[in-house]
Formats: C-alpha cells, structure tokens, sequence
C-alpha cells in the first residue's frame, strides 16, 4: 500500500535538466488545473474532463488557453461519479466561457464521451463515446459499445466507427471470444466492453513519409484497456490496418528472457492494461514510434500472466519491427519495479528535450525522467475527494492523464516559476517529535 502521509505538490526539480513548461490535468475535485513546474495553480477551470485537454492553438485559430472538459455530468450512476454518464462537453476559453458545446447526436441528449477527445485542424471535434448496443451471442445481449464520432462546429456527427462492428478485427481468439462474452456477462459497466482508452490521429510520420499507407496521418490510433491491443483504423476503409497484440508469443527460455527485460532492442513482450498509445510527433526525440504506459494491470482474454515483482513500463516500440527502443521502469530510477506502478488509468509523453512526462495515474504522481531513467521533476496531485470505486466511495487524488502544455499556448503574461526544488531523503526526512 501507499503511505497514508506523504508530501505533495512539486517535490523535485532539477531545473538545469528538467523541459520547462506547464502541465494541465483534471483531478478527484472535479476541476482542470493547470500548473507550473514549482507546483503553483496558475489557472483553474471548474470542470473535470476524462481527460482534460488544452487545446492546440494551431488547430485553434491561433487561440490560446482553450481547453475540453466535461461540461455536465450525471449526479448518480457510473463509476468516477458520473464520468461515464456525461450529458455535454464543452471547450472552454480561458477565462472559463463556453464556446462550444456538444450534448449528443441529435435526439440522444447526452454526449457520454468517455476516456479521449481532440480538436481537430478542420475544427471538427474526435471523441470516443458510449453507446447501448445489441451484440448476438453476448448475454445480457445489450452491452455497452464504444463509438468514435466526429463532430462538426454546429454538432453534426460527420464520420463515425462503432468497435463492436469490426470485433472480429481484433485478433481475439474463440477462447477469448468465449472468454469475453462471460465477463460482459458479468457486466461491463458503462465505459465500453472493450474499454478503449485512447483515441488519437496518427499525425506527420516518417512511415507515411516513406510510403506506408496504414500510417495516413489521417488514420486513428485506439488500444484496449481489457483486451490488451493497440490498432489503427484506416479512415477510408474503416479497417483495422495495424495491429500490436492482443497475444503475445512468450520467450522460449523464460529465465533468459528475465535477465534480458532491460536491455533494448529487444521483441515486444507482454502488454496488460495499457493507455495512452500514441506516435510521438515528428520533431521530437523518437519521432514516428510507438509510446505507451504499459501498466502491467489485470487485462486479457485470456488474463495475461504478470510477475511477481509487479510494476509498471512506460515503452517505446517501433512499429515496424515490433521492437522495444527505450523504456522506462522502476529500476531505471534505482528502485524496485514497484515503486513504479498503476495498474489503471495513466500516460506518458515525449517532451522537446527528450525527457518523457509520466503520469502514475492511480497514485497521483506525475514526474519527468531523462532517457537514462533519472528523475528530474516530480510532483504529487494535492487535489484529493472522495470517488466511486465499485459501490463505494474512497479518498483519491488520481490522475487519468497529465498533458504537457508549451508556454506560447496559453495567454502572453501567464505566471510561471521554475523554482529549483532540492530532492528529500525518505530516510532522513521525519516529522518532528
């Protein structure tokens, strides 16, 4: 377990090797902040979004300091108090003014957007969402589907893709198929049987680039919470393209296979429950490969095996030869593989300077690393309330996602410290007696 007291708010900062710039999520409290890298809020907005995402200003007439939230939610039902059961989103200006909003399809009267959503350089709007879907063979034989939709300025769905109707493209055996259709069985919730947790364009790449048409920068990258795939979608066709799982071929030599699983390259291994895939954007460090946090949580159909010593990855992978370049684990920090986990939620992000921001979703914690793994800005989410797990509410400060935000997105004249912040030792640090 965590411990029940620690410090919050920035904790580290190694200024001479940290990227310098803010960082923006939605917390427990039901709020968006945005903060500098000494841990200041220098802007609020008083919605949460799942996730909270400052909008691009390049796809956003030049306008800074926009950002996607969840507007209304449902006061009941859902777990993360009515994340799922959302009636509207909404982009926000920076002084906190509705600028659009979208409540549904025409006569549906609820968004319920769930788990991503981004602006688009037409200024239409992507978002995943939930929608009641009849599915033969599964019992009960209405599940919880998720859609992707496309939304125009006016609210108009342009283009839209349902993951039920292409099932039979994820590479999920007929045990796992049988599998699958037991838990929906059990109930699926709200968020989609298959819980798509990511939704993204691929964006400029080098793939593309050298003539690789299921990387058409117009092409969406998903992947699956509980059945431990990523994919792309072609846009035209609808077709699943590319694929990195659900099954993975285990070492033949499983003792060798342990002593190797920190050099890179080396093969894809083992994904569970993981979030955040994306393409890192040409221009930085890693430009065109696969970035994931690799939770290592409860997934799979069937359940994928995890160590022992259970923690969490972030990895990158290139998406051609399925090989791990780089990676990111509790031990690149010298310590154990579980001082680096969160089995739900999280994410992680290339920055500029080559340093990767990580969100450690479940326990709150979002941090920079340099390539080498060394730690060079930390900071510990203050903003705890209480939140639906299951049928009961918990205290929490979790962290879905953590977006780093560049100073020229937001408005001239924004505040910012970038305080140098010596690191602690736990050991020698007490409260005193």
């Amino acid at each position: 377990m965590s411990p029940r007291i620690f410090p919050t708010g920035t904790t580290l900062h190694d200024s001479q090797h940290s990227w310098k710039g803010y960082v923006i999520f939605g917390a427990p409290d039901r709020r968006t902040h945005l903060i500098d890298l000494a841990g200041n809020e220098v802007r609020a907005w008083p919605h949460l979004g799942f996730p909270s995402e400052l909008i691009d200003p390049s796809v956003n007439q030049g306008r800074r300091g926009h950002v996607l939230v969840q507007l209304e939610r449902s006061v009941e039902g859902g777990r993360f108090n009515g994340i799922f059961d959302n009636q509207s989103v909404a982009e926000l200006d920076w002084e906190g003014r509705v600028v659009w909003k979208w409540s549904g399809p025409r006569g549906q009267n609820a968004a319920r957007q769930t788990h991503d959503l981004q602006r688009l350089a037409n200024g239409n709007t992507l978002l995943l969402t939930t929608v009641a879907t009849r599915l033969p063979g599964f019992t009960p034989p209405e599940v919880s589907d998720q859609v992707i939709r496309e939304v125009d300025r006016h609210g108009e769905v342009v283009w839209s893709w349902s993951v039920a109707e292409h099932l039979e493209q994820f590479g999920i055996s007929p045990e796992g198929l049988s599998l699958l259709k037991r838990a929906v069985g059990s109930g699926s919730g709200n968020h989609g049987f298959l819980t798509i947790n990511n939704l993204t364009t691929l964006g400029e790449n080098r793939w593309f680039d050298a003539g690789d048409a299921r990387f058409h920068p117009e092409n969406l990258l998903i992947d699956s919470r509980e059945a431990n795939f990523i994919a792309i979608i072609d846009r035209t066709s609808g077709n699943v393209v590319w694929r990195l799982g659900p099954d993975f071929h285990e070492p033949d030599d499983p003792a060798s296979a342990r002593v190797l699983q920190h050099q890179v390259p080396r093969p894809i291994d083992q994904l569970s429950g993981q979030h955040d895939a994306h393409l890192i954007a040409k221009g930085l460090p890693g430009a065109g490969n696969l970035l994931v946090f690799d939770n290592q949580g409860a997934a799979g159909f069937p359940a994928a095996r995890l160590g022992i010593f259970n923690g969490s990855r972030v990895l990158e992978v290139d998406p051609i030869t399925l090989q791990i370049v780089w990676q990111y684990t509790g031990e690149a920090s010298d310590a154990p593989s579980w001082s680096f986990h969160s089995s739900f939620i999280s994410s992680a992000r290339r920055l500029p300077n080559g340093n990767t921001l990580i969100d450690e979703g479940q326990n709150g914690r979002i941090f920079q690393v340099t390539p080498s793994g060394r730690i060079v800005w930390e900071y510990v989410n203050p903003y705890f309330a209480g939140t639906l797990i299951g049928s009961r509410e918990v205290r929490s400060n979790w962290v879905f996602r953590a977006q780093p935000v560049a100073y020229d997105w937001v408005p001239e004249g924004t505040p910012r410290s970038e305080r140098a912040i010596a690191e602690l030792d736990p050991a020698q640090f007490r409260v005193p007696g």
